[in-house]
């Protein structure tokens, strides 16, 4: 097998544009558009204009539906007092180390192009994810599993495009992983014999390296080799990553996790955990697929059973970050691909809702504590402190040390980034 440490190696850690905060990211995905003031946004005026009609104007397509209370309370949680809604009780004791972003935008109402948008960027056409984009601009830091993970039961809309790699080379794309008992099949050796596996493979391994040779500058050939080199490594890490029989009763007891258990969210945030500490760059988890995700356009109501899934596994998951020290160099982010309307849609639904919604980040270089911009009275608008999804994607990247600017790639002539021509880094919520 080629030494996959070699200085030409494409995964081989690379030095970011500056010093970073975040070694790396977990990215909490809930799919399907979740409503910002049923969560993470109070709005009592929205309790009191229950049933009203109201022209919002300023093209948010409400068409004077009436509008819709929340069906949940909202108290304050920690001692920075963020108010968060009964949805979300274990989370929102952990907001003493979350910065709560009110003002965050998108630029399309469809579940496809908002999800391909919040993943890569791009609206209307498959580009790099940001975990591709983050793999290729540092590297992985452990050769032995993949630098981009994605834990995802079901395909979120766009699918995989969510985490592929476009015109990187192959070797960035993620890696889907399903929750089971047999999360990544046919890793284990086929072989007692590692030795001979070891000849089979530099025999291999050599044989593709002619190859290469005569078919110089095809990255994709070469992107190819390497995924089979990173498949053979992962024998020896991916299984012992996925075993979550030796973590303790109480780490267990924390996610909400009953032992044995392989495929509830927090069986997926223990892993991310493990997979972080084991120098995974980018790890991103989908708490849902498309069906029975977050769209409630019928009733809202279906928020309660989606929220009890995730709410402890990711409360979890911040405090046992913390207790090990990891929440210093580990950038935890929670996002969906948009809100939901003020107006009814349905009986006791909400629509689509690209103007406005919410999302938090915590850990490395996070103002802990804090809530980052607002919307209107009844959370239609933006009303200070914008924050797009292109910012969104310029902040976290500065958090690694990159520069969203300058992390390029040429393609088709010209050079490509994560956000086209846009977006700003939110300093504001930077500490």
């Amino acid at each position: 097998v080629s030494n996959l440490l070699a200085a030409d190696d494409p995964l081989a850690p690379k030095k970011p544009h500056f010093e970073p905060k975040a070694k790396r990211v977990i990215f909490l995905f809930s799919t399907g558009g979740v409503s910002q003031m049923d969560t993470f946004d109070p709005k009592p005026k929205l309790f009191a204009a229950d049933g009203k009609t109201l022209g919002i104007g300023g093209g948010l397509s409400l068409e004077q539906k009436p509008l819709l209370k929340p069906m949940w309370k909202f108290k304050p949680g920690g001692k920075c007092g963020t108010e968060v809604s009964d949805l979300f009780p274990n989370i929102r004791e952990q907001m003493d180390d979350i910065c709560l972003i009110r003002s965050m935008t998108t630029d399309n109402n469809e579940h496809f192009q908002a999800t391909l948008a919040m993943h890569t960027g791009s609206f209307f056409f498959s580009r790099p994810s940001i975990g591709s984009w983050v793999s290729y601009g540092l590297g992985s830091e452990n050769r032995n599993l993949p630098s981009f993970v994605v834990i995802a039961p079901h395909l979120p809309y766009a699918g995989a495009l969510g985490w592929a790699n476009d015109f990187l080379p192959a070797y960035h794309q993620g890696t889907r992983v399903l929750p089971g008992k047999d999360p990544v099949p046919n890793v284990k050796r086929q072989t007692a014999n590692a030795d001979l596996q070891e000849l089979e493979l530099e025999l291999a391994g050599k044989l593709n390296a002619e190859h290469l040779q005569r078919h110089a500058g095809d990255t994709n050939l070469a992107a190819r080799i390497k995924t089979f080199e990173t498949a053979f490594r992962m024998q020896f890490e991916a299984p012992e990553a996925f075993d979550l029989s030796k973590e303790t009763a109480e780490t267990l007891k924390l996610y909400g996790l009953d032992r044995g258990d392989t495929e509830s969210f927090g069986w997926q945030c223990l892993v991310a955990r493990r997979l972080a500490e084991r120098g995974v760059r980018f790890i991103e988890l989908v708490d849902t697929g498309s069906n029975n995700n977050w769209d409630a356009h019928s009733d809202m109501a279906a928020h309660a059973p989606l929220a009890k899934k995730i709410d402890k596994p990711i409360a979890g998951l911040l405090q046992d970050l913390k207790r090990t020290g990891m929440l210093k160099d580990t950038l935890v982010v929670w996002t969906t691909e948009f809100g939901r309307t003020p107006g009814q849609d349905g009986a006791k639904g909400r629509g689509h809702h690209p103007a406005c919604f919410s999302s938090w980040m915590a850990g490395a270089g996070i103002k802990p504590g804090i809530v980052y911009g607002s919307s209107d009275d009844i959370a239609a608008k933006v009303a200070e402190k914008k924050v797009h999804l292109h910012d969104f994607h310029a902040t976290i990247l500065h958090l690694l040390g990159m520069d969203h600017e300058r992390l390029t790639y040429r393609h088709a002539g010209r050079d490509f980034r994560l956000t086209d021509v846009h977006g700003n880094v939110v300093t504001g919520i930077l500490s």
